[in-house]
């Protein structure tokens, strides 16, 4: 078996690729042959050490893997081996085999590919959280969406448009306007235009129901500026602390330093709404499971479509990374360990 490893922070010279033995799982554990895990930005920053809840060095990354269970633990009784599964790893996912706890384990159906599936979990676990578990979205809203042509992004403009919300501004690179508008979308070029006041001229000076932003630093309050009175700004990333594949602690600290202070009590004046979201420091698995419960009912019904940008063999994991850093996936990006 092999994996792929971090092996200290830093760039792509950084990755490695190491064998493994497989292990039998332990009580209540579940091992997954994986075929497809999934990329995230998070990823790509927990590289470059910018990750606080990362593992020490080395370690392998990966919070999402579709697969087939090939062992089970004692005392698993709602799996059984040959089982297809969303595997929500937390860590580990870029890796042939992985262990996990058996209730991380989500059954997949026979008509869902195992691409869909490893595009799930965190991409549209995370928008759907903000959205709709959070956000209450509904019908005739509207969304801001930044960096509207990756992973959450596509995945949150699906769920828009599911729910009724009927005007979705996403911003991006002038490159990816007719995909952006392809998903039913007001593009906006993030390096020309104002978002802010294609926002305020789109709802009569009102302002959006809903942000996200997985910018960060001083993006963070021109999305603010941005909602409505009783809007939510949902705050998922910190990407400019990472501008390319190599590490640069001066944009790291630029971003932090330009991150605002909000006054609570102009918020409270406004209506106004702030959630951090960080899906892999949710406590609560029920609240997660619900969501994936929701989500697979809702690409049963045709209404979400998972949109996969790429899928690259995993002994080429630097060059996806590079395909992501360089801001040129348009949905998910994923690493093939069939």
């Amino acid at each position: 078996m092999e994996r792929i490893v971090y092996t200290k922070a830093g760039g792509l010279d950084s990755i490695a690729i190491e064998e493994f033995e497989e292990t039998i799982p332990g009580t209540g554990e579940v091992r997954v042959r994986v075929s497809r895990a999934g990329i995230n930005f998070a990823d790509l920053m927990m590289r470059q050490g910018l990750y606080g809840s990362a593992p020490d060095f080395p370690f392998t990354p990966g919070y999402e893997a579709s697969g087939v269970i090939s062992a089970i633990g004692e005392g698993v009784e709602d799996l059984e081996v040959g089982q297809r599964v969303l595997a929500m790893t937390g860590f580990g996912g870029y890796s042939q085999s992985v262990r996990i706890s058996a209730d991380r384990a989500i059954p997949i159906p026979n008509e869902m590919s195992h691409d869909a599936a490893a595009s799930l979990g965190v991409t549209y676990g995370t928008a759907y959280h903000m959205l709709v578990h959070l956000g209450n979205l509904r019908a005739g809203d509207s969304v801001l969406i930044h960096h509207a042509a990756g992973g959450v992004g596509t995945a949150a403009a699906q769920i828009c448009h599911a729910y009724g919300a009927t005007n979705l501004i996403g911003t991006a690179s002038a490159a990816k306007k007719e995909f952006v508008e392809a998903q039913g979308m007001r593009f906006v070029d993030r390096d020309s235009e104002d978002f802010v006041e294609v926002c305020k001229s789109l709802t009569n000076d009102k302002g959006v129901n809903q942000a996200i932003d997985p910018v960060g630093g001083s993006h963070l309050m021109r999305s603010y500026k941005a909602l409505c009175n009783g809007g939510k700004l949902h705050v998922f990333g910190a990407s400019s602390a990472v501008p390319g594949s190599k590490r640069s602690m001066f944009a790291a600290l630029k971003m932090w330093r330009s991150t605002p202070k909000f006054d609570p009590l102009k918020m409270m004046n406004s209506n106004k709404a702030i959630f951090g979201v960080h899906m892999g420091r949710l406590e609560d698995e029920e609240i997660f499971a619900g969501h994936m419960q929701d989500l697979s009912v809702m690409i049963q019904k045709g209404q979400i479509k998972p949109i996969i940008d790429s899928v690259w063999p995993y002994r080429e994991v630097a060059d996806a990374h590079k395909h992501m850093h360089d801001r040129k996936n348009r949905g998910k990006i994923l690493l093939d360990f069939s």
